[in-house]
């Protein structure tokens, strides 16, 4: 058996992980160069923005819905997923990191390991 992990709006649970203040607020994460929307928190979709949107054709509504527009830090990124994937190792005999937010683990002989009650 087998298991997909993946990790909801990943850039943005990133920065809150240090911007604790964000959480609960729409958020979104900009491409290189602030180019275009990479990553959306809930709030932020539910606002009805999409994936790969243009900045520069949707900050007047970011403006309006005061939301919060962060530029990309891949290097945090990369460190944070490290760090989920040497966790999910500690739980799977078998991990194959698929992206930067996703994996499979290999749940394999893992059945016997759970404690059932026997009432």
């Amino acid at each position: 058996m087998y298991a997909l992990v993946d990790c909801n709006n990943f850039y943005v649970s990133c920065e809150r992980v240090f911007q604790p203040n964000l959480v609960g607020k729409p958020v979104v994460v900009l491409s290189n160069n602030d180019g275009c929307l990479i990553s959306r928190s809930d709030e932020a979709k539910a606002l009805g923005l999409r994936m790969g949107e243009p900045y520069f054709k949707v900050k007047p509504l970011l403006i309006q819905h005061s939301v919060t527009a962060l530029s990309s830090n891949y290097a945090l990124y990369g460190d944070l997923s490290r760090r989920v994937m040497l966790v999910l190792n500690q739980f799977a005999p078998e991990v194959e990191v698929y992206s930067i937010d996703e994996s499979f683990l290999n749940l394999q002989g893992l059945r016997y390991l759970a404690s059932v009650p026997t009432n």
